[in-house]
């Protein structure tokens, strides 16, 4: 996996500008634990490069990024202390021909058509869209992207937990820089746990998972009919009879034979279906992608984890 890819996976880049190195530390930790093991550690303090070079040792598992790039002094010294991406603020063509020569991977402050153009110009599709709400929004990216159908954008500057989906909808999105769980005074204080917990947020806001139906194992057709007419009659839960199952309402869904899961099988709905997979493979679980169904452009729809719980097996559905 590339480096945009893994962005995209992560869906949400934390921006950190960190005055003291020893914050660097416990700083990464807190946002694996919370979920997001990514840092974009801006170069506006004189701390920037051995935080840089603090997370990318102690903790190996993290994408750790440049921010607020400006010179190709500032791209040596941040790959040299560990930097896998370099962001900056806008496009300076030399920094970004430096990167491009070097196969660094290289995410330059865009917010015009012509910036656009130009990093087309010098081999880029990925650009960053900066300062995002000022500049105009998710709107602004929407009628800018048309004309240009191969650029995704990664926008910063004002993106926060409410408007967050308003970006991540868009398909364009690459993923969205934000500093609402990392916000200077929190780590001033050493408040690492709340920083853990702002985070976790970050990452269950963006996911949305939510039930959406329990699915119960009967043994035959006339005993699935019989328990959704138990719904029906019981909560007035709709019966509708499919070619495989027999759903009471949406949310309970009769086998008409024993399928996944040794009691039946709990279906969770996802915002995004690829950024679900990756974090929770981040977290050690397995997915049975035998399992998976795709729509017609090739996207996953569904896929079972390779575990059940409670006797139930459990899937992702894309909602």
């Amino acid at each position: 996996m590339n480096v945009i890819d893994e962005i995209y996976g992560i869906g949400i880049v934390p921006v950190i500008a960190l005055d003291d190195a020893k914050d660097a530390e416990p700083l990464a930790r807190a946002l694996c634990k919370g979920g997001l093991p990514c840092a974009e550690v801006t170069f506006r303090t004189d701390a920037a490069e051995e935080s840089i070079r603090i997370m990318s040792q102690r903790f190996p598992e993290m994408l750790v990024g440049a921010g607020t790039v400006l010179t190709t002094e500032q791209v040596d010294r941040a790959v040299g202390a560990g930097a896998k991406f370099i962001v900056s603020p806008g496009l300076n063509p030399n920094v970004v021909k430096y990167c491009v020569d070097r196969n660094i991977p290289m995410i330059p402050g865009t917010s015009n058509p012509s910036d656009v153009e130009l990093a087309l110009e010098l081999g880029l599709e990925v650009v960053k869209f900066f300062p995002a709400e000022a500049a105009g929004g998710i709107e602004m990216i929407k009628a800018m992207s048309a004309p240009y159908a191969k650029v995704r954008f990664m926008p910063t500057g004002g993106v926060n937990a409410g408007n967050l989906k308003d970006y991540l909808d868009f398909p364009k999105i690459v993923a969205c820089g934000g500093t609402w769980m990392v916000k200077k005074d929190l780590i001033a204080a050493g408040r690492f746990d709340e920083i853990e917990t702002l985070t976790r947020e970050a990452v269950v806001k963006m996911l949305g998972f939510e039930l959406r139906h329990i699915g119960i194992n009967a043994q035959s057709e006339d005993e699935a009919c019989g328990i959704a007419d138990s719904f029906e009659s019981l909560f007035g839960f709709s019966k509708k009879v499919g070619g495989s199952s027999v759903f009471a309402g949406t949310a309970i869904e009769a086998m008409k034979k024993p399928y996944l899961g040794r009691n039946g099988h709990i279906a969770i709905g996802t915002n995004y279906m690829d950024r679900a997979i990756y974090h929770l493979e981040k977290q050690g679980v397995k997915f049975d992608m035998g399992t998976a169904k795709k729509d017609e452009k090739g996207r996953i729809t569904t896929v079972y984890l390779q575990d059940e719980i409670g006797g139930f097996a459990v899937h992702l559905v894309q909602k």
